[in-house]
């Protein structure tokens, strides 16, 4: 994994720039929840009278569910807020919108960022989309074991079946919590009763087939391509893995870590989260500061930029190389 200038240094370029203005954080909160309420309540209107109309509103309502993913996530840094209870409360009610637990999340993501892209530190099992294998173990599973690995890997499954699966059933119960993790348990089954209360009484007084109309496809758009965003964070052409022995902070925030170069108006849905190098280097950073923070030091230039284009083919690079030092496509594995 290429060195990058001492952490001390690239540190103190951004150390000032985690320090949250709550006003403008409140701004977000405004802009972000206002227009979304807005656009539900047009399309609860619409349902009975101009059905036609909620196809235009779906992908700007899916769009601001991604943006209010990136409010909770920020909140589960505590970026947003300098004391905590104002963060989990924001991310508490995020949670009741995005169908995220918020404090299981927060916890499983506190361990994503101790150890994102070390080859010896990986999640096992249910993450798909920020690990990977290497083409050694890769090559030394078993022919159905193969196969099923691909199939998991291939976009379709991947990106656009297993999202909804994820957000809408998978999160209502703590699969792959220990027990020990009471309280981040516990609050699975709070947010469970939150949900049902909230689009249960919902359902009561609009009709539970209208609530499904309305608030199903945005959730839906808004898993696919969240999940997406995630995925091509820490697996791309031109990404690094190491070793423990060879992993550090910083050469994997830059070396390890995408910047998505999207179009102003999808960088604003999506929180900037794109500058995702930035994020690694100093999570505190609030989304609306990720720009400025870029220009705090010329390495963090440095890092692999995609065009929305190449992410949306990140998809296809699934393997870490460790001869070649390089991510690889099944494509790429010659045939034996």
């Amino acid at each position: 994994m290429g060195r990058c200038p001492p952490d001390p240094e690239l540190r103190r370029a951004v150390a000032a720039l985690q320090a949250p203005d709550a006003r403008r954080s409140l701004a977000q909160v405004a802009d972000t929840f206002l227009p979304f309420a807005a656009l539900l309540a047009a399309m609860h209107l619409a349902l009975p009278s101009a059905p036609w109309l909620l196809p235009l509103l779906v992908l700007p309502a899916a769009g601001l569910i991604v943006r209010i993913f990136v409010l909770q996530h920020d909140c589960g840094h505590g970026s947003l807020f300098r004391r905590r209870w104002p963060n989990d409360a924001l991310g508490w009610l995020c949670s009741l919108f995005t169908l995220t637990p918020y404090a299981m999340w927060r916890r499983q993501h506190a361990g994503h960022h101790a150890r994102w892209n070390d080859l010896d530190a990986r999640d096992s099992g249910l993450d798909i989309y920020s690990t990977c294998l290497t083409v050694a173990e890769y090559r030394a599973l078993s022919p159905w074991r193969r196969r099923l690995y691909r199939v998991v890997q291939h976009p379709v499954p991947a990106l656009l079946v297993l999202p909804p699966f994820v957000f809408m059933l998978l999160y209502r119960w703590p699969f792959d919590a220990p027990r020990a993790w009471r309280r981040e348990r516990a609050a699975v089954l709070l947010t469970n009763l939150a949900l049902v209360a909230l689009y249960g009484g919902l359902g009561l007084g609009v009709g539970f087939a209208a609530v499904a109309l309305v608030h199903g496809p945005p959730m839906v758009i808004a898993a696919i391509l969240g999940v997406w965003l995630f995925s091509l964070q820490h697996r791309f052409e031109g990404v690094a893995w190491a070793r423990r022995r060879d992993w550090d902070p910083v050469s994997a925030s830059i070396a390890g870590s995408s910047w998505l170069r999207l179009p102003r108006v999808l960088d604003w849905f999506t929180g900037s989260i794109g500058l995702h190098h930035i994020h690694h280097l100093a999570p505190r950073i609030p989304n609306y500061r990720l720009h400025e923070a870029r220009h705090a030091h010329h390495a963090l230039d440095r890092a692999t930029s995609l065009s929305l284009w190449k992410g949306l083919g990140a998809s296809r690079w699934a393997l870490w190389d460790e001869d070649a030092g390089r991510m690889v496509r099944f494509a790429d594995l010659p045939s034996r």
